[in-house]
């Protein structure tokens, strides 16, 4: 239905894009946007007040064209769930997305998941993914081949632990209660003991409230951002780890009509994008936990000897995943297995050792 109504928008954009490319030369306009807002999500505060302006400022001083920018963040084009099919279809030029939403149209891209208590920096985890990204170029043909678009940076979350309305110190503790989780890190789940309850952000306040839920993973700055700590006042540090699973990515055609030297710019550009959001990130959930702490959540941290009885419990799921993916011709335990290595290489020390076969 959300299409159907754009429809004639995107046609009507899209072909005044193309009668202002070729009548002015010098002057192109890009549409980026994201289903997340700015403020309260570093992946899109990066690209808000630094990929959008360093473009315009290099496209000025490096070459003769002028490049400008129709900003549309906070879902006021596409939802989160939205956003690749909108870049794929032209309504955005540029889009900001979680490949969370996308499990039936880039599953491999989901692999950060598939590693549960990950690195706790998001450094870390963006650069050893983006390693994985230059060795297997399936998890990029897909996206130009499939839904017209190219990747210019990586972005993710950070760190992932977990609130509840309830104290807890033992994993027995967490037996039977429903815990929230949103997307392909639902089984991380299940070595606790807790059942998990599919859910989204917006939703997850209410269901907190309510008592549909009494827990939530989610990392700290979303946490506060959201005022997840208002019926759900104690925080855990879990250490379940950063995921680089956001995107950036531009609609080829849209690309390709940009000069050469603009080209050039917007991917060197959407690079320095993805080395910054990943510093970003981690700034991120540092001053969310500290923002927590004065909001009045209770901050504790899981023992270690709950938290490898944790990554014990689920230690065959990820050679499970990977193995149901390869069935459909993927790449899936190869990609997981130089993720592994990749991060191991970074200096990440799991708690447990998945043998991905």
């Amino acid at each position: 239905m959300f299409y159907k109504k754009t429809l004639s928008a995107l046609c009507v954009g899209a072909t005044l894009f193309a009668i202002h490319g070729s009548a002015s030369a010098d002057t192109f306009n890009l549409r980026i946007g994201s289903g997340f807002p700015s403020a309260p999500s570093p992946y899109v505060f990066e690209a808000e007040k630094f990929f959008v302006p360093e473009v315009i400022k290099q496209v000025k001083e490096k070459t003769g064209h002028t490049i400008t920018f129709t900003e549309a963040y906070g879902g006021s084009v596409a939802k989160p769930n939205e956003t690749l099919a909108a870049v794929e279809t032209g309504l955005l030029d540029i889009g900001i997305w979680c490949v969370c939403f996308e499990l039936s149209r880039v599953p491999l891209n989901n692999f950060p998941y598939w590693a549960p208590f990950g690195p706790a920096k998001a450094e870390v985890a963006i650069r050893a993914a983006r390693k994985v990204y230059d060795e297997f170029p399936q998890l990029t043909d897909n996206l130009e081949r499939k839904h017209s678009q190219k990747l210019l940076g990586l972005a993710g979350f950070d760190n992932y632990h977990i609130g509840s309305t309830f104290e807890w110190e033992k994993l027995s503790d967490l037996k039977g209660r429903k815990v929230g989780a949103a997307g392909p890190n639902l089984p991380w789940l299940q070595g606790s003991g807790a059942v998990g309850v599919s859910t989204t952000l917006p939703e997850a306040y209410n269901a907190l409230k309510s008592g549909i839920f009494e827990g939530f993973l989610m990392f700290p700055s979303a946490y506060n951002g959201f005022k997840f700590y208002e019926p759900a006042p104690n925080y855990k540090k879990i250490d379940l780890g950063a995921v680089a699973v956001m995107m950036m990515t531009v609609n080829t055609r849209s690309l390709n009509k940009l000069p050469k030297d603009v080209q050039k710019i917007v991917v060197d550009v959407g690079r320095e994008y993805e080395l910054r959001v990943a510093k970003s990130l981690d700034v991120s959930n540092s001053q969310g936990l500290e923002k927590l702490k004065a909001a009045g959540a209770k901050i504790t941290e899981i023992t270690p000897a709950a938290r490898k009885d944790w990554a014990t419990g689920i230690k065959d799921w990820p050679n499970k995943v990977a193995k149901d993916m390869d069935k459909t011709g993927l790449p899936a335990s190869n990609v997981l297995k130089a993720y592994i290595k990749h991060l191991k290489a970074e200096g990440w020390v799991p708690p447990v050792e998945y043998a991905v076969q």
